[in-house]
């Protein structure tokens, strides 16, 4: 008998082991429900939302952020229309795909679940800082976009805006493993993995029309990706704007997602202008009128380059 109980023991002890909640998952929810104040478990935390429901998709949510972009930021502001502070501004983006999450960054970092590292982070997930080290604890919030890149509502006197993530000290995945990782398959533009911003090239080509791969191949030519870049002629940022195009267009041309939007909607417009993608490139680079008055793509050397450059690179990104 005392055999029996002494292998009914060893049973219950391996089941424990595997059923145990992942030590690194334990650590970083305690942490942040330490530094929240809030009291709980990581293995019903980590589980599921806690009464929160979770539905759309990562792509969903950061469609839904960028409408907010340019908002001031205002401390425990809840509405658009007078501002958001950084939590007010996650809690409104998800309200707006119908899910619920709490106010403060501190009770929005013990929602959902943990996500081990940035480099297994995926769009709409929710990343937390500490930012404030007289007062410990989670004080920050921000939406990630990929690419290494958050938008959030940073500080008085500032607006929400696209930022690099840097660092989080938290970061939680409130939304399904496949909503979060549909926006790739469903899309297009599969071939956009490792590239800068792709989820932005994703979201602004599924919201336009436009292949996110010839977004991609467009900020490749223009401006090798590169935020602040300036040309001799005055075109500026990653997609490489005039100014009074970016002003007609109402774009940010240093802000990535306005810029990417901005020319998925112009290329949109002038794909349906001129009937085809490469006429609408041979516009973007020339201009309208100059492929009007050529009736085709303009015998310029440079506009010719650019519209073989950006559709060979294209189709290395699909």
């Amino acid at each position: 008998m005392e055999g029996l109980t002494a292998v009914h023991s060893r049973i219950s002890e391996i089941h424990s082991r595997f059923l145990r909640t992942p030590p690194t998952q334990e650590a970083a929810w305690s942490s942040a429900a330490s530094a929240a104040g809030l009291t709980g478990s990581a293995a019903t935390a980590s589980t599921g939302l806690g009464g929160f429901a979770a539905t759309g998709t990562g792509a969903e949510v950061v469609g839904a952020a960028q409408k907010y972009l340019g908002v001031p930021y205002r401390w425990g502001g809840t509405d658009p229309k007078s501002g958001l502070d950084c939590s007010g501004f996650t809690q409104r983006v998800y309200a707006d795909l119908g899910v619920s999450i709490p106010r403060t960054s501190s009770q929005q970092a013990t929602a959902g679940r943990p996500v081990a590292s940035l480099a297994e982070a995926r769009p709409g997930d929710l990343v937390f800082f500490d930012n404030t080290s007289s007062r410990p604890g989670i004080d920050h919030v921000g939406l990630y976009i990929g690419g290494g890149k958050m938008i959030a509502a940073p500080q008085e006197g500032d607006v929400v805006k696209v930022q690099d993530v840097g660092n989080p000290t938290v970061i939680r995945r409130v939304l399904p493993d496949g909503a979060a990782s549909a926006p790739a398959a469903a899309t297009g533009g599969g071939g956009l993995g490792g590239v800068p911003y792709a989820d932005l090239f994703r979201t602004a080509g599924s919201r336009h029309g436009v292949d996110p791969a010839v977004l991609a191949a467009m900020a490749k030519t223009e401006s090798n990706f590169r935020t602040t870049a300036v040309s001799p002629a005055g075109a500026r940022g990653l997609m490489q704007f005039m100014p009074a195009t970016a002003r007609s267009l109402g774009v940010d041309p240093g802000d990535p997602a306005s810029a990417i939007d901005g020319a998925a909607r112009y290329l949109a417009s002038l794909t349906e202008q001129f009937g085809s993608t490469e006429l609408a490139l041979a516009a973007y680079n020339a201009g309208p009128g100059t492929v009007q008055r050529a009736g085709g793509i303009p015998p310029i050397s440079e506009t010719r380059s650019y519209v073989q450059k950006v559709t060979s690179a294209a189709e290395a990104y699909r």
